[in-house]
C-alpha cells in the first residue's frame, strides 16, 4: 500500500517457474533493503483477517496470492527485526 495511491504491483510471477520465482525473489529483497516490512496476509477463525511478517522470501508460503510491503514507523531501525523485540527506540 503507498498513501493516496492504494495497492501498487511490484511483480507476478509462478514461483514453479524458476526464471519468475528469480524476479520475485529480486523484488522482495529491494523492498526489504528499501527498509520496508513484509507480511503474508492470513485469516484467522471467524473470518478475521491478519498478516504475518516475513523476512526471507522462503518463509513466504508457496500458496500466498500475495505479501504485503509497508514502511516501518518513524524512528524504527532497519538494523532490528521484529523477531529481535524492535521497538524503534
Amino acid at each position: 500500500m503507498k498513501p493516496g495511491h492504494g495497492e501498487i504491483v511490484l511483480a507476478e510471477g509462478d514461483v514453479e517457474v524458476p526464471e519468475q520465482e528469480a524476479e520475485l525473489i529480486a523484488a522482495f529483497r529491494a523492498e526489504l533493503d528499501a527498509g520496508m516490512w513484509a507480511a503474508v496476509p492470513t485469516e484467522a477463525p471467524g473470518g478475521r483477517r491478519q498478516a504475518e511478517l516475513v523476512t526471507d522470501f522462503s518463509e513466504v508460503p508457496r500458496e500466498a496470492e500475495r505479501v504485503i510491503f509497508f514502511p516501518r514507523a518513524a524512528g524504527g531501525s532497519p538494523a532490528l527485526s521484529p523477531a529481535r523485540g524492535a521497538t524503534g527506540r
